[in-house]
């Protein structure tokens, strides 16, 4: 299965009120595994960046002058994503600003159904914890000590390490990825299953988060699910 994790990097919050995006990045995976492909482009938004979005992205207006505007990119930038699903951290923030570019651009927008958010997968298994791409490198001891600043393909470089450990932690199997799955009569089968790590990752919950989460659950009240499976 093809994925693309997806950043973008944009000159303010709302496309509304006339924000654009100045940078796209891209990884691919295929069946949970980097291919090394990456899309990356910096797109001039045709309007001054505010001093803020410069300082959180390092991009000014001398640097993106000369860039490319969304329409000069559009046709490589559908090419690169196709129709597979999209990996997003805060999925919703660059829907929006993708569909806002598409529609600008006179071309349909993305589903939102393709989108996959992270943001929201972290804070079902974490609830009651930071789930910011920051907060879960550190819970999964991901090193992004390069991340002084926002960049679209660093971020999703990082995204896509956190995506597979939030996915389990599993990585598909070598030896097997240039073969067909024992038993495999072709097209329609269903893939062999992932193998599972030979013992599991020791836990990285820390005293301060089993807390809140106890909190988390004891304010639900007795009638809760959780509360049935509390231990005694």
């Amino acid at each position: 299965m093809r994925e693309l994790v997806l950043d973008t990097e944009t000159t303010g919050f709302e496309p509304g009120e006339g924000h654009r995006i100045v940078e796209i990045g891209i990884v691919e995976l295929v069946n949970l595994m980097p291919t090394g492909r990456t899309y990356h482009q910096y797109i001039n938004p045709k309007r001054p960046m505010p001093p803020e979005a410069f300082e959180v992205h390092g991009l000014g207006d001398d640097f993106l002058r000369d860039k490319p505007v969304f329409d000069q990119i559009v046709d490589a930038f559908l090419e690169f994503v196709a129709d597979d699903r999209l990996v997003i951290h805060n999925a919703a923030f660059d829907m929006k600003f993708l569909n806002a570019e598409l529609g600008w651009a006179g071309r349909p927008v993305l589903p939102f159904e393709r989108a996959f958010d992270t943001l929201t997968l972290a804070r079902k298994k974490f609830p009651g914890s930071p789930a910011s791409l920051d907060a879960l490198c550190r819970r999964f001891s991901i090193d992004n000590s390069s991340r002084t600043k926002h960049g679209a393909l660093l971020d999703s470089e990082i995204l896509a390490e956190v995506y597979l450990e939030l996915a389990g932690g599993q990585q598909p199997d070598f030896a097997l990825s240039s073969r067909p799955a024992q038993g495999s009569a072709g097209a329609g089968q269903r893939a062999a299953p992932l193998p599972r790590r030979p013992s599991p990752l020791p836990s990285r919950v820390t005293e301060d988060e089993r807390a809140a989460h106890a909190a988390f659950v004891a304010a639900m009240g007795e009638a809760a699910v959780w509360g049935k499976y509390r231990k005694v």
